[in-house]
């Protein structure tokens, strides 16, 4: 006799175990566990210290004036508030998944679903478009040190402004990174890690040579533009922060991850924040704040200051522009990791078809995974012009930034004793504060964003009511037949367990 069916509410609010949780039938249940403290904290900053920088204080001194360095503070809180709380989550919680993990442990099956959407999007879209903005700094160092750049028809997608065949280079980069994380995840950590460096020494350099010119007189009127200007410079710095959230994505494959994800959490916050206010503080130095909202620099910021400093001189541009370059691949890899060690924990609960939970056994990586989400980004990048589709990264991130306080909170009161490597400080206020920071940002996002953000989200809750409830690795505790519920519903036979 088949199992009772359970009701929808009860397949809607049933939560994974924090330990012992059930395996879908075919999906591998681990990964292996090669990954350090450095390593991790290297994915990280890696993830978080992208083009932002390079591009952001063009965006945010004219809203903000010299008390930018107010904005970038107020930003690094709120984003800390947030990587405070992942620490503990991660910690209490140490399997790959990041947030949709936590929330299938905290809030159930059907919210998990939903927080999935979110960062699937967040991180399919990010790094089709992180891969479309590489084309661009690419031709710029090839224009810098060769004198030559790739024909627009191979650098521009059929629907660009510009129309041209296809984004080649964008799609290249795409198939790197899939290369090298199909290799395995130590070998993928220690060429982000060699490109971290590199690209910190690239804004170390920048922060050396303002100096040179800095002078105290360019922050005058340091305070005029109000804290309403402030606190607009801080909305657009917050999104620089993303990234930091990519850490979590790799619970199963860390040494000793109860305390070496909230160590390398905290450690990437602590190196972003240091990093973007010491080139904040470099830049400003430089020049009036007046200058940063001149055409001249509305795209490659921090290459024109250095010119300038320089009397014209372009090799330390050329060196920013291979930062650039380097920065990008480097986000872009850690991205894509993030979006196939996702994929892998909803394949092995169930929640998606067991290939994406099927592990290579040589190189213990989920190949499946990386080439499905190398062709289908590697498409987006090439032929469809989704840079303006930034702001849907911004709501999927600041979804699962509250969904992460939430867990906190949810998790605190429910299991006090689980064992925890890091216990977020300030509790219960912290979390709040973290949620209370997300809502006041999601807040001043347009109508238009939330509209595409809904169909995406209503797309994946309906493939859960067709089919992820149905096979969910919850159902009969994953022991390898078709989910009883399932077949109940359906009127299927089920044929008998093979005796081997």
């Amino acid at each position: 006799m088949t199992a009772p069916s359970p009701s929808l509410s009860a397949q809607m609010l049933r939560r994974r175990p924090v330990i012992g949780a059930p395996v879908a039938h075919g999906a591998s249940d681990h990964l292996k566990r090669s990954i350090g403290v450095f390593q991790l904290t290297m994915f990280g900053v890696g993830a978080t210290v992208g083009t932002g920088i390079f591009i952001v204080l063009q965006e945010a001194v004219p809203k903000a004036g010299p008390a930018v360095l107010i904005s970038f503070v107020i930003a690094g809180i709120a984003a800390g508030l947030s990587a405070i709380c992942y620490a503990e989550m991660a910690s209490a919680v140490p399997v790959s998944g990041s947030t949709y993990s936590y929330a299938y442990t905290t809030m159930g099956e059907f919210v998990a679903m939903g927080v999935a959407a979110c960062l699937l999007l967040e991180y399919g879209v990010s790094m089709s478009a992180t891969a479309v903005g590489w084309s661009g700094y690419l031709n710029k160092l090839l224009d810098n040190l060769f004198g030559f750049t790739l024909p627009h028809s191979l650098s521009a997608s059929p629907f660009a402004e510009t129309p041209g065949i296809v984004n080649l280079p964008a799609m290249l980069l795409i198939v790197m990174c899939a290369l090298l994380l199909i290799r395995g995840a130590s070998e993928s950590a220690t060429v982000n890690t060699v490109m971290v460096i590199i690209k910190l020494g690239v804004l170390a350099l920048f922060v050396a040579i303002a100096f040179t010119a800095f002078t105290t007189d360019h922050f005058a009127g340091f305070w005029n533009a109000g804290f309403a200007g402030i606190t607009a410079g801080a909305a657009t710095i917050f999104f620089t922060f993303i990234g930091l959230d990519a850490v979590s994505t790799a619970g199963d494959e860390v040494k000793n991850p109860q305390k070496t994800m909230p160590r390398a959490i905290i450690a990437a916050l602590i190196a972003v924040t240091t990093i973007y206010i010491l080139v904040a503080f470099a830049g400003l130095g430089t020049q009036d704040a007046e200058a940063f909202g001149s055409e001249e620099q509305s795209e490659a910021g921090l290459s024109v200051i250095l010119e300038n400093v320089l009397g014209g001189s372009t090799w330390a541009s050329t060196i920013l522009a291979l930062g650039a370059v380097i920065s990008i691949f480097s986000v872009t890899l850690v991205v894509m990791y993030g979006q196939t060690r996702i994929l892998f924990a909803m394949g092995r609960d169930g929640l998606l078809p067991s290939m994406f939970a099927k592990v290579n056994p040589k190189s213990m990586t989920p190949v499946n995974n990386t080439i499905i989400v190398a062709v289908i980004t590697g498409l987006l990048a090439g032929f469809v012009p989704i840079d303006y589709l930034w702001d849907l990264v911004s709501i999927g991130t600041l979804v699962a930034f509250i969904t992460v306080s939430v867990g906190v909170i949810i998790l605190r009161r429910r299991e006090p004793d689980l064992p925890r490597g890091f216990r977020v400080p300030g509790y219960p206020v912290t979390p709040i504060l973290s949620i209370a920071a997300c809502v006041w940002i999601l807040y001043g996002l347009p109508p238009n964003t939330w509209l595409w953000f809904g169909i995406w989200v209503a797309a994946v809750l309906a493939f859960y009511f067709l089919w992820s409830r149905r096979h969910s690795a919850l159902n009969d505790g994953g022991d390898g037949l078709i989910p009883a519920a399932a077949a109940q519903e359906d009127e299927v036979l089920l044929p008998p367990k093979d005796p081997q």
